[in-house]
């Protein structure tokens, strides 16, 4: 029997069901070795030596993996065709080396595009052997990660407190963000006016024309800049008579784009279905790993992590032949389409995405996939389909008309589109032709059908419009357009895009608002600091260049470590130089570079960094234990500070006049003043003039400080309210505003309330009812959430894993243990892989059971966590660290909590860009 390793279980056991019983498909469940969190785990002085570790939940699997090879005749590495799958397979063919269980028996490499019979099948009668140049590029990238996150992080923690990581790829990512934020608020708007003719032909057909030319001026967009130009133009055309100039008619034909890459393919997911780009891959994997359809598992699509955007001939056969069944012969074109991508440093070492067999349409398997599924398989088929069909005929006309009136002369042109053959467009509409509007392009105009019309031919003026316009910003980045731009520069590649995201996400360094990204004050604060003092890395090209030479590697062109020689030399040396950088240093260039964000201009046009507390003191950006704040020089006689809110917006400063806080009156009850007033955890009000006897309340979500008024914080400053005694037992019923929202309390319990509105309007009735639900519920048995997704079954604690949304965030569960998500995780996002880690890891640290009873795996015998299993290369400890480890004991020497050990390693994982586990 042959022993063949793959990455899921889920496609473990399609491939065991196609290859028979000769053959026992083990999962390995992702990547089952990492670089551990560590001083030395990656050592320059030791030319680049790299220690391995293998995980807690990938310790049993290995075990099992290694019995299982023991008894076979082969072994057959079958995980991913990129490079984070060749990078599994050679790292479990080391450890089981290490293990000796290999000995004498052939060890093959097979890869498949696509999770059928035929592709399987195919792809074991072609076996090759490991590739070495695509295993070199992955180690290259790994240190080059781990190398910046562990070198620059510590100078971070020393330089900028408050801040959590840096990261290769994510700070690009971050600074691109952060560029595009500082550019909208760098933007001043233009004024300009747009004049448009409402027109009628002889025969009454209605149409409209936009102004082109005016007294012999050509005019374009911003042309005509205010309303006392609009108003003559106005004039003249309500004066005026028209006459058609010109009429031209174009055939023009518009060509399909390609098959989905990657990066495509999360683009249309966010602006067709609404999906984030985790959520994407998340349902994409599924679709490829293979889906039940009535007793027989089939992978419906290629492989997801891909930039190529070529099909295979035989997919091209399939294509065609489904767009004649399914759309007729005339919109099968001629010959097969043939792509060739345009992103920089795209590999097309594979597939674009596409379905496994086109025959198979989206509504003959809807009944056997979940909504999202359906969505994302319907828009890939049709996506893939369109790619093969004949181009759409469209016939453009221009119209030009003169007007003539007061003496002058003016042209107008009035535009339109008919589709006289709709060819690929019957199939798939681009998302980005879905969302145009004739508001678009104010040139344009509309692209709807004109009325016919000849040259010579009088037209009616109906009415003349002049409206006023402003220019806008670019506009702020989503994950799409943010992914799209990372992909043209070359950053990054389609199996980091949503990791990397996830992770600014993670370390608070972005936040999403409405799908759109905004930096927030820890990020640009992050950025601001590296382009001043590592500028060079964070640049597009240098990093885009980087890349490139990782693509090298991967074809065997360069010499992995001559590429990490030459980064670390140039970046090591770059890091020593800031030893001596001091925090005043680093803080007079932030005021500097971020001072028109952190000090604004003033209404009253005094000095924006004058203290409005003392007046003789400075602004100046302070950093504190939780991060940055605005402070006066003059501390500690005066103690006047402004926290720093997203995107140094004026938001969390509202609550201050140039005096301080906002006044807002006077308790009629107390005769003390009620202010409004900006603190570290936000806007709150406060009666009395400060100490322990002044009586605050922060403002609760949804109430914004431009709003609040006296009555409001008097409302506020009342709570708690008592809305009554409890008619069993005459005990009083409080209605508040707690740490987790509107409450109801009553004889030491808690039950929620939907909102702020609540607390003032509840009444005994509904109280009491409130507190009777929450009775039947019991204090201790609060009613398991509904389950949002079911992941499969856990390897050792046994049952179900489901993703759940509690009181205090998502989790995930099986049996009794539950685990919390990390901050900023998307629940729809969340692995099967990343599931069992959490949950094993909390069983570990709980001593908990799993279903039926069965102990955690870890108990019986404790692993070593630096032993053998652990080494790349040998029985070597991890050696003292090197030119990485160096700032870690800086920072121990300074005495700076942010230098300790725990941190350094924790941090140091955070800042890597390569995932742990090969799914997104």
């Amino acid at each position: 029997m042959d022993v063949v390793i793959v990455e899921s279980p889920a496609k473990a056991k399609t491939i065991n069901k196609y290859l028979g019983s000769g053959y026992k498909v083990i999962a390995s469940y992702g990547h089952v070795r990492d670089l551990p969190p560590k001083d030395g785990s990656v050592r320059p002085d030791e030319d680049f030596a790299m220690s391995w570790e293998v995980g807690k939940p990938s310790q049993k699997r290995l075990s099992e993996i290694a019995q299982a090879v023991k008894g076979a005749d082969a072994l057959v590495l079958a995980t991913d065709p990129d490079r984070e799958g060749e990078a599994i397979s050679w790292h479990v063919l080391e450890v089981l080396r290490q293990k000796k269980a290999i000995g004498k028996k052939p060890v093959s490499r097979v890869v498949f595009n696509a999770i059928t019979k035929k592709a399987v099948l195919d792809a074991m009668a072609n076996p090759r052997q490991i590739d070495e140049p695509l295993v070199d590029a992955y180690l290259a990238r790994r240190a080059l990660d781990y190398l910046v996150g562990f070198t620059l992080s510590p100078v971070l923690w020393r330089k900028l407190p408050g801040a959590r990581s840096a990261g290769r790829v994510q700070s690009v990512a971050l600074r691109l963000v952060c560029d595009r934020e500082a550019e909208i608020e760098r933007f001043v708007p233009e004024e300009y006016w747009s004049i448009v003719a409402h027109l009628a032909t002889e025969r009454k057909e209605a149409f409209d024309a936009r102004l082109t030319a005016f007294d012999g001026e050509k005019i374009q967009r911003l042309t005509v800049k205010n309303g006392d130009v609009a108003g003559t133009i106005k004039r003249m055309l309500d004066a005026s008579t028209f006459a058609v100039e010109s009429v031209e008619a174009k055939p023009t034909r518009r060509n399909p784009g390609p098959p989905f890459t990657t990066s495509t393919l999360q683009q249309a997911a966010s602006a067709k279905l609404g999906f984030s780009a985790s959520r994407t891959m998340q349902v994409a994997q599924r679709l490829y790993e293979g889906i039940d359809l009535g007793g027989e598992t089939v992978g419906l699509i290629t492989y997801m992590r891909t930039d190529g955007v070529q099909m295979a001939p035989e997919a091209i056969d399939g294509a065609r032949k489904a767009i004649g069944s399914d759309f007729g012969a005339r919109y099968v074109p001629e010959k097969p389409r043939f792509y060739s991508t345009k992103a920089k440093n795209a590999q097309e070492a594979h597939e674009a995405i596409r379905p496994t067999d086109f025959s198979r349409s989206p509504q003959s398997v809807k009944r056997f996939l979940d909504p999202d599924q359906f969505r994302l398989y319907d828009m890939v088929w049709k996506r893939g389909i369109a790619s093969q069909m004949a181009s759409a005929e469209i016939e453009r006309t221009t119209v030009d008309i003169q007007a003539r009136g007061d003496g002058k002369t003016a042209m107008l042109r009035a535009t339109g589109q008919v589709v006289k053959f709709d060819g690929f467009l019957a199939a798939y509409v681009d998302h980005r032709d879905d969302s145009k509007s004739a508001s678009d392009s104010d040139e344009e105009g509309d692209d709807a059908r004109l009325p016919q019309m000849a040259a010579k031919e009088s037209v009616t003026r109906r009415s003349i419009d002049a409206d006023q316009h402003f220019t806008e910003p670019p506009p702020r980045y989503s994950e799409a357009s943010l992914i799209k731009k990372m992909e043209e520069l070359g950053i990054g590649r389609p199996s980091t895009y949503a990791a990397t995201l996830q992770t600014l996400q993670d370390r608070e360094y972005i936040v999403v608002d409405k799908k759109k990204l905004l930096p927030e004050a820890k990020g640009r604060l992050v950025i601001a600091f590296l382009h001043n003092f590592f500028e060079r890395y964070v640049e597009y090209d240098f990093t885009a260049d980087l890349e490139e030479k990782l693509d090298k590697i991967s074809a065997g062109e360069l010499s992995w470590k001559d590429v990490l020689r030459d980064f670390w030399r140039d970046f090591s040396d770059h890091v020593e130089g800031t030893k001596e950088l001091r925090v005043s240093d680093v803080l007079d260039a932030l005021n500097e570079e971020l001072a028109p964000l952190v000090f604004p201009p003033r209404e009253d046009g005094t000095e924006p960094r004058a203290c409005p507390r003392c007046g003789d003191g400075k602004l100046s950006l302070k950093l504190g234990k939780f991060g940055a704040f605005v402070g006066c020089s003059n501390y500690p006689e005066c103690n006047y500070t402004r926290q720093l809110g997203t995107s140094f917006s004026a938001d969390a400063a509202d609550a201050e006049t140039a005096e301080g806080p906002k006044e807002l009156g006077t308790d009629p009850e107390t005769g003390e003043p009620v202010t409004l007033r900006s603190g570290r955890f936000g806007p709150y009000v406060q009666r009395g003039e400060g100490g322990k006897e002044a009586k605050r309340s922060s403002l609760p979500k949804g109430w914004e400080p431009a709003d609040i008024d006296l009555e409001k914080a008097l409302r506020l400053l009342s709570l708690p309210r008592e809305v009554g005694t409890h008619p069993e037992d005459g005990k009083p019923i409080l209605a508040g505003l707690g740490r987790y929202g509107p409450f109801l309390q009553h004889d030491g319990m808690y039950a929620n309330l939907d909102s702020i509105e609540d607390v003032f309007e509840v009444g005994l009735n509904r109280a009491v009812s409130v507190i009777a639900e929450k009775k039947e519920k019991g204090r201790g048995a609060r009613a398991k959430p509904a389950a949002i997704a079911t992941l499969g079954e856990h390897p050792t604690l046994g049952g179900e894993i489901t993703v759940r949304d509690g009181r205090f965030g998502p989790y995930v569960n099986t049996g009794k243990i539950n685990a919390t998500l990390p901050k900023g995780k998307d629940p729809a996002s969340v692995t099967l892989e990343e599931a069992i880690q959490l949950l094993t890891e909390r069983a570990e640290k709980t001593g908990a059971k799993g279903a039926g009873g069965k102990k955690k795996a870890a108990t019986a015998k404790k692993p070593a966590a630096n032993g053998k299993a652990a080494e790349a290369k040998g029985d070597k400890k991890p050696a003292k660290a090197g030119a990485a480890g160096k700032s870690g004991s800086a920072s121990q020497a300074s005495g700076s909590k942010a230098g300790t050990a725990a941190k350094r390693g924790k941090v140091a994982a955070e800042a890597s860009d390569t995932v742990p586990w090969d799914a997104d």
